[in-house]
């Protein structure tokens, strides 16, 4: 991973005090197939500080416009249901425009020569860094508001949740295990289901306060199964983390990996994660994936847009007015190798008669229901299971001769998009043969 010269006032000012770098450069060791280079041009960013603003000035991709946004299901967006009364039914699967192509098999691979995968995203790391393979995972809860574009840290997630919340704008939960970003934020608010997908890695769950249910729950743990690392305990002149000039509150909470690492360690979280809910695979050669495809996710207040790129086997983000997706600390432009659309039952929360004005949500992530799993260019139907409030999230294969059995997911960065069944979200697979080329992508 490269960072330009460019970055560095970014840096400074997402940070009060001198950076804690210790081993949370070890990042730069990794090998280069961790993320591949969107496009074939490199990526030119310039980030320039305006006033008290960070501005994105200049981001070239090298390549042709992202593909216009398919104008089918231009629906509104109806206001959800209290989530009391909702069944906890099978959830249906939005049709999708085109075919979904072949499955991939869900076989697994042999691990090369004196290396080891990751229990998180599956990427191999030199057994020389084995301990960071299963490191303690670290979710943090960032911000999505227009006013928090550019994120930090996303582009070095192993994994990354974006669900919805109140007001139509959606927010993220970032788990952290191989890679250390020294800036990430905004750090928001705890919501009761983001902390049960975190409870499924076992991590540290870093937020600023939350909704009353989130935080009854995460008293309640107390450790079982989540390190409750809250902004209000461990923020300010605890040195955890730290707030911005640049941006106003509540948009301007930063931590970095070092820290939350070290804190997670204090409150108990030293265990290693061996095990993965997920099935890996290499990447399919060149020539078994098809160019083009997109994935639209229209949350009310962020359509978020990937088109798959052949060359990369990644499917670079884009977001609402903001365009291309780049990370405010890296550089990077956004683009992982798996994209999941997990569709499920949303609903208002049953929150206190003081807190109903807030027109908070649940959503219903126990049970099972219609899943979408995309990757090699591909999109196969799933159904995703979770048993109870602990158990872990697994996605199987909706039918075909491999129904019932997991589908594999490509080493690297996944992306799961939460979809409220009201949100009309949609997808096509490319059409085109690939390119008769030996290059990056066969």
């Amino acid at each position: 991973m490269r960072f330009g010269g460019s970055l560095t006032p970014l840096r400074g000012l997402l940070s009060s005090r001198p950076a804690v770098i210790g081993r949370s450069f070890a990042f730069v060791r990794r090998l280069s197939s961790r993320r591949p280079a969107v496009v074939g041009a490199a990526i030119a960013v310039a980030v320039a500080i305006v006033g008290s603003t960070i501005a994105v000035a200049d981001i070239s991709a090298g390549s042709a416009a992202p593909t216009a946004i398919p104008t089918a299901y231009a629906t509104g967006t109806p206001t959800p249901t209290p989530l009391a009364s909702l069944a906890a039914s099978p959830t249906a699967s939005p049709t999708p425009s085109g075919s979904a192509g072949p499955s991939p098999s869900p076989s697994g691979s042999t691990a090369p020569a004196g290396m080891v995968a990751a229990t998180t995203d599956g990427v191999w790391l030199p057994a020389s860094e084995a301990e960071l393979a299963t490191r303690k995972p670290i979710a943090v809860m960032i911000d999505d508001h227009w006013d928090a574009r550019p994120q930090s840290g996303l582009s070095m997630a192993d994994i990354v949740y974006q669900g919805p919340a109140e007001g139509g704008i959606p927010r993220y939960m970032a788990l952290f295990q191989t890679q250390a970003p020294p800036a990430i934020g905004p750090v928001r608010s705890a919501r009761l289901y983001f902390v049960a997908w975190a409870e499924e890695w076992r991590a540290g769950y870093v937020h600023m306060w939350g909704a009353p249910n989130a935080m009854n729950r995460l008293a309640q743990d107390a450790g079982k199964y989540i390190y409750n690392i809250d902004g209000l305990r461990y923020g300010g002149k605890s040195g955890y983390m730290w707030r911005t000039s640049f941006r106003a509150a509540p948009h301007n909470l930063y931590t970095s990996y070092a820290r939350l690492e070290t804190l997670t360690k204090k409150l108990g979280g030293t265990a290693p994660l061996t095990t993965s809910p997920f099935t890996f695979e290499d990447a399919l050669p060149g020539s078994a994936r098809l160019v083009g495809g997109q994935i639209v996710v229209p949350y009310a207040q962020n359509d978020v847009v990937y088109n798959y790129d052949w060359e990369t086997n990644t499917y670079p983000r884009t977001v609402s007015k903001e365009g291309p997706e780049i990370d405010a600390a890296t550089g990077q432009r956004i683009a992982p190798s798996n994209v999941i659309l997990l569709f499920m039952t949303v609903g208002l929360a049953n929150d206190t008669p003081a807190e109903l004005h807030k027109h908070r949500l649940d959503v219903q992530y126990v049970g099972h229901g219609s899943a979408m799993v995309f990757n090699n260019g591909l999109a196969t139907s799933a159904i995703w299971t979770k048993k109870s409030q602990y158990a872990t999230t697994v996605l199987t294969y909706a039918s075909g001769p491999n129904k019932g059995q997991p589908v594999p997911m490509v080493r690297g960065q996944i992306f799961i998009q939460v979809v409220p069944t009201y949100v009309p979200a949609r997808w096509t697979v490319g059409s085109t043969p690939a390119p008769e080329i030996g290059t990056q992508g066969s």
